[in-house]
């Protein structure tokens, strides 16, 4: 007999198809990525350091009918028990923690957020509800998050790290409504036919899909690449207009889709120059590409840091006088606290005049004033540096050029190969999301191939500031724009 536990009933609310492939298409959902492995080890990485909180709890083993067996035995000596498996019929559900209070129990979830999201207390809810189906008598529930004023100092305590919020009501609420639910559940997970959930009526996981069963139809162009399409993707959609090229004139999109509309009719680039050239105006040599990458943890590594704190590990810098171009790169190797290193080398290399461009500038500029905060030495410098930053992703964002080949982006990753042809899929290491977990493997867990990550780390670091150089000297050359000299 199969059964719904708590987490294929999550997944049910989010989408009833992914369900029913749990049970009967399991080869055509997706791996998860490196990034969503992380986040998953992280998530066991807290929840025993929560455990410490409960002295005296007993940790229940893995296996299903050991689990069960010992369940029931510690409920009646009334012990705290950490994942207690509990079965009610076709339902099974675990909890982080039992606690026994009186002639009842406690429910405490323990969750890596900062914060209570909508899905822990649906979490909760098939608890509670299993529960008081086996005839459990359940008192009150609790969430237990990491506390997100917390700043480490010294070594860790569980008390000061988390923090717990009753959320007993919410979960009544939860519960309303429940059984119906779960019926739905348990006759998709027994039906031999896939239920009928298209992107038109109420998906909400849009690119995120688990299958692509339910996206590769589209077509090249699709109307799901307008920029903020929203529901007007949806309504294109509805109304059986798959390609941005098809959309009637008299449909009304904002400036930035109609642009869009006109590159897909004629498969040509739309190009701004007036523009370009203000955006060009703000440059003055010596010109500095900079980017960094970070990585974080759900508990803090190091004094003065949050839990999920960016830690800049890594930047590179292409360094254009006008006579060369240089590069420098950095990246920490060791265990140790990289960010005084870090704003050592940085400062090294930046110069103090000329534009330094990056590339969707909030988060370089966020990752400077926290640095400046924890080494004010350096804040004078930062702000200085801050105020000579530009943003490449400006021209882009502002549609001032458009090439379908970016599919409604303006990331990098999109921008870089239609302006250049330069793309980062001959990389080892492709984005931003397997640069940090791949530098967290090789500093802090044993992972054999050490070298070949770093050499990796700078290959892809370096990418990104080269292909700005490269997106620069492509808009000069549209629009013949000298920059001048900030000498």
């Amino acid at each position: 007999m199969p059964l719904l536990t708590k987490s294929k009933y999550l997944v049910g609310l989010s989408c009833p198809k992914y369900l029913w492939m749990m049970f009967h298409d399991l080869d055509k959902i997706q791996e998860f990525d490196l990034a969503t492995e992380y986040v998953v080890k992280q998530g066991k990485i807290i929840g025993q350091l929560a455990k410490k909180l409960f002295p005296d709890g007993v940790d229940l083993p893995e296996d299903f009918s050991l689990n069960l067996k010992k369940t029931q035995e510690l409920i009646k000596q009334r012990k705290t028990i950490f994942e207690a498996g509990i079965i009610a019929g076709d339902l099974y559900a675990r909890a982080d923690v039992l606690v026994p209070v009186k002639d009842a129990l406690d429910i405490i979830e323990v969750k890596s957020s900062t914060k209570v999201k909508e899905e822990h207390i649906h979490d909760l809810s098939f608890q509670k509800y299993v529960y008081k189906l086996a005839g459990l008598k359940i008192r009150k529930c609790f969430l237990l998050h990491l506390n997100g004023k917390f700043v480490k100092k010294g070594e860790i305590e569980p008390k000061n790290f988390f923090a717990q919020e009753e959320v007993t009501a919410e979960v009544h609420e939860a519960i309303v409504g429940i059984q119906g639910r779960i019926d739905y559940m348990i006759k998709i997970i027994n039906s031999k036919e896939a239920p009928i959930v298209g992107i038109g009526n109420g998906c909400h996981n849009g690119f995120e899909c688990v299958s692509e069963d339910c996206w590769n139809f589209l077509p090249e162009g699709h109307v799901f690449e307008l920029y903020r399409g929203g529901k007007r993707s949806l309504e294109l959609f509805e109304a059986k207009v798959l390609c941005i090229k098809d959309i009637p004139d008299e449909f009304k999109l904002n400036d930035k889709q109609d642009i869009q509309r006109k590159c897909a009719r004629t498969g040509g680039v739309y190009i701004h120059k007036e523009g370009i050239r203000k955006f060009m105006s703000m440059l003055k040599y010596p010109l500095y590409y900079l980017d960094f990458e970070t990585f974080m943890t759900a508990v803090p590594l190091y004094d003065g840091t949050k839990p999920y704190q960016q830690i800049p590990f890594q930047f590179s810098l292409h360094v254009d006088n006008e006579k060369e171009v240089k590069h420098f790169e950095f990246l920490h190797t060791s265990k140790e606290d990289p960010r005084g290193k870090f704003l050592l080398e940085l400062k090294k290399v930046l110069g103090n005049g000329g534009s330094v461009i990056v590339y969707n500038q909030p988060f370089e500029a966020m990752r400077l004033k926290e640095l400046a905060l924890a080494f004010p030495a350096y804040k004078r410098w930062v702000e200085a540096v801050l105020k000579r930053m530009v943003d490449l992703m400006q021209p882009f964002r502002d549609f001032d050029y458009y090439n379908p080949a970016q599919k409604g982006s303006c990331s990098i990753k999109d921008v870089l190969p239609a302006v250049t042809g330069k793309s980062y899929k001959e990389l080892e290491i492709a984005d931003g999301g397997s640069a940090s977990v791949l530098y967290f493997e090789m500093m802090f867990n044993n992972v054999g191939n050490k070298e070949k990550i770093r050499r990796d780390l700078l290959e892809y670091c370096k990418l990104d500031t080269e292909g700005m150089v490269k997106i620069v000297s492509k808009l000069k050359e549209l629009t013949s724009v000298r920059v001048v000299s900030s000498r």
